[in-house]
């Protein structure tokens, strides 16, 4: 059954992310516009991957919220994170490569924070964390991978909806937070801000 889709003039979303504007059509939204924050993503100084997370997002909502008063700004940020490592958001093959060899046959969390700042101003956030655990991947898997650019662009070098899914052996937690955008969470901040 597909889930009827409004456009919410209220609705602003922070991010030029395709799958995040696929996943909130999952909840019946359409931003009214989509306006990505475009800020500084470097993690400071010995930064725990869910506070950088949660700031990432926080710090995304206040930038994007200030451009449109009195309307709802929502805003993620995901994170791919190997102990207290925060993976990067792939820009290369290289860096494809890089972080599967890392993430072969291990565990790894994701990290989906959401924020979303209310017509009031009023901001509140939330962050999913999900355990992935990828099954070992031989040098040709990687490569192959890397190559066809999926992941590039990517947190921690991968698609979990595309290819990438064939990688996963285990996963616990939310689904929809490892491609971006926490649905459980989402809906519950917006219920807050009167939205959905």
């Amino acid at each position: 059954m597909n889930t009827p889709v409004a456009i919410r003039p209220e609705l602003i979303l922070a991010s030029a992310s395709p799958r995040r504007l696929e996943l909130l059509a999952r909840l019946g939204l359409v931003p009214a516009a989509i306006d990505p924050a475009d800020i500084d993503e470097t993690p400071r100084r010995g930064e725990l991957p869910a506070t950088y997370a949660a700031r990432m997002a926080a710090e995304k909502a206040a930038v994007v919220a200030a451009r449109h008063d009195g309307r709802v700004t929502l805003a993620a940020d995901t994170v791919v994170a190997l102990g207290r490592r925060i993976l990067p958001k792939a820009e290369s093959e290289a860096e494809v490569r890089d972080c599967l060899a890392r993430l072969s046959g291990r565990r790894h969390r994701v990290l989906s924070a959401v924020t979303v700042v209310d017509a009031a101003g009023r901001a509140r956030g939330r962050l999913s964390t999900s355990i992935v655990a990828f099954g070992p991947l031989a040098a040709t898997e990687i490569d192959a991978y890397a190559g066809d650019g999926e992941g590039i662009g990517k947190a921690g070098g991968y698609a979990i909806q595309g290819r990438a899914e064939a990688f996963v052996r285990f996963l616990s937690g939310s689904h929809s937070g490892v491609v971006g955008l926490p649905l459980f969470e989402t809906r519950g901040l917006l219920i807050a801000a009167g939205l959905a």
